[in-house]
């Protein structure tokens, strides 16, 4: 039988409930998502399990984040749902706030990067997207002090975002990063995946298998470009409007052409219908 876990919407309420841990000497770590939660959040609280006696879980749609036309009305949210997958995996507290908590009247304050926020992946199809994200988990590692955040590697550019807010900013908090969980087909696992057909989801993991067969062939010392020019065309075959199919370095997201130009990364966005996928994969 699980236990329930705690649920606060109020920063006030959030910070006291953090304080008593603090004065228990418990070390605090923090899961920020945006709710909907399948088994890769699920996974990330099991991580922090072993790193943190105590294991604090945010759910907030951030309005900040998603442009218009974008779907933040329909995002999945389905908090009763999430408590109880929280409470079954042992995370201590959820914090839910409201958007009229987070960004009261008068907000006008933003965290703006350059950097890896501006690679020309994701900013070039979302462009006020890493803003929003920054600005929110910003104020999220500033309202729960933890000792340690993580975040999965699938929303790979987003990564490295928080990390260089992390440094720049001077926040004591480490970010930690988690490999991407998928499902037994490969696909990566993310809320928006409910949004598939069955059509659809059938074709889904033809993302995960154009990444995986350009790395193989770029480690067997294929050229990159030549890689991934034919892993671009396999997934304009099966269907997928392409955002982006590219390789990149995998700590500063600039440009590659071989594998001696540093640890490479290969990132994929691109859309079945009306639900866009993201992937990345290390080569």
């Amino acid at each position: 039988m699980t236990c329930s876990v705690s649920l606060v919407h109020s920063i006030a309420d959030l910070r006291a409930r953090i304080a008593v841990f603090r004065a228990r000497g418990e070390r605090v770590g923090l899961v920020p998502t945006m709710g909907a939660l399948h088994a890769g959040h699920l996974s990330l609280v099991e991580d922090l399990r072993k790193r943190a006696e105590r294991v604090v879980v945010t759910i907030f749609v951030n309005p900040k984040q998603f442009a218009a036309g974008e779907d933040f009305g329909k995002y999945p949210r389905t908090l009763p749902s999430d408590l109880e997958l929280l409470a079954s995996v042992g995370a201590d507290l959820c914090f839910a706030p409201a958007v009229e908590d987070m960004y009261p009247p008068g907000f006008s304050t933003a965290v703006s990067q350059e950097g890896p926020a501006k690679a020309d992946l994701e900013d070039h199809f979302r462009p006020t997207h890493f803003d929003g994200v920054a600005t929110v988990v910003t104020k999220l590692l500033n309202q729960a002090q933890a000792d340690v955040a993580v975040f999965g590697e699938k929303d790979y550019q987003q990564l490295l975002v928080i990390r260089h807010l992390a440094r720049d900013l001077d926040i004591a908090t480490e970010i930690l990063a988690a490999p991407t969980l998928r499902e037994a087909d490969g696909l990566a696992m993310s809320s928006r995946n409910v949004y598939l057909s069955a059509a659809e989801r059938a074709v889904a993991p033809a993302l995960h298998r154009a990444l995986t067969r350009a790395a193989e062939r770029i480690r067997a010392g294929e050229e990159i470009g030549h890689a991934m020019a034919e892993g671009y065309e396999t997934l304009v075959g099966a269907g997928f409007a392409i955002d982006y199919f590219e390789a990149r370095h995998a700590e500063t997201l600039a440009r590659v052409v071989t594998l001696q130009d540093g640890p490479v990364r290969l990132l994929a966005a691109a859309k079945l219908g009306a639900t866009r996928l993201i992937d990345n994969l290390a080569v």
